[in-house]
């Protein structure tokens, strides 16, 4: 009696743990496969309209065919180093006081909840902020503008995601390194955020990721500009605007170079994360080892 309860619990059990695998490769599909899907079309799309001329030319005028979007590429790497020099520090300043320093201050909790909040906020609400504070206070349109827009985006993902990653480095690292005599300080710089590094790193990514496709922002920071312009006081080009532009306009060439321009993107976002995660992973073992 007890050899067939027995029998039977097994092959419930196993029936059970079949179903939930199944289940968990099946939601893994779901979520994949837009991916795929949106990826395949951007390639059937726009691959034609990668060659020499669309990473070295600026755009030809309304009408005439040709030209690429050089100055948008290069724009965007602007935007995004500028928007990366506001938001990476201090994002990961937020997070290293609310994990190392805050714990159960009020101040603590008022910037986490700024933080979860700002997460939620509209990125063009963001872009109007930046008008009102940057644009105005110039009286023009300029990278700089774009870059703190950008900036401030990233700022609440990158203190949320940083103070999680040091919240996972057990006591026991700090306690060994006060113990040997490191000053708070030293011990969290030196010893807390090299070991979760890896963590605050692809927390980084993550909103740099976020921030690179956005055009609400950048309509009334960096505007847009149709010619080279590296110039961090003047309106800049950059890809999600000029996609923006050319996806609107009548001429099927500038069609064809938006769908070109959002493949780009996706593969230079795609590119970037995978960079740094392999630079990251090397690191970790190396450490490890």
């Amino acid at each position: 009696m007890q050899t067939r309860e027995h029998s039977y619990n097994s092959r419930v059990r196993s029936v059970t743990d079949h179903m939930v695998t199944f289940l968990a490769i099946a939601a893994t599909g779901v979520v994949i496969l837009p991916l795929f899907a949106i990826f395949i079309y951007l390639v059937y799309k726009g691959a034609s309209s990668l060659n020499l001329d669309f990473f070295t030319k600026v755009q030809k005028p309304p009408g005439e065919m040709g030209g690429g979007m050089a100055h948008a590429i290069v724009g965007s790497a602007v935007l995004l180093g500028l928007a990366s020099l506001i938001g990476v520090p201090i994002g990961i300043g937020g997070g290293i006081y609310l994990a190392e320093f805050g714990r159960g201050t009020r101040l603590a909790h008022g910037i986490r909840f700024t933080a979860d909040v700002l997460n939620g906020v509209p990125s063009i609400v963001m872009g109007l902020a930046a008008y009102s504070l940057v644009v105005m206070r110039q009286g023009h349109f300029s990278a700089l503008a774009g870059g703190v827009a950008l900036g401030i985006m990233m700022i609440p993902t990158v203190t949320r995601t940083s103070e999680e990653m040091l919240l996972m480095v057990p006591n026991a690292v700090r306690e060994a390194a006060l113990g040997l005599g490191l000053p708070n300080w030293r011990s969290v710089l030196s010893i807390t955020v090299k070991t979760a590094s890896p963590g605050i790193i692809t927390g980084c990514m993550l909103a740099f990721s976020r921030v690179a496709g956005e055009t609400a922002p950048l309509l009334f920071t960096a505007l847009g500009n149709s010619f080279w312009s590296t110039d961090p006081n003047r309106p800049i080009a950059a890809l999600p605007l000029q996609i923006y532009v050319f996806a609107l306009s009548p001429y099927d060439d500038w069609h064809r170079m938006a769908w070109g321009g959002a493949l780009v993107l996706i593969l230079l976002i795609v590119f970037a994360v995978s960079l740094v995660r392999y630079v990251t992973s090397r690191g970790v073992l190396k450490g490890a080892s």
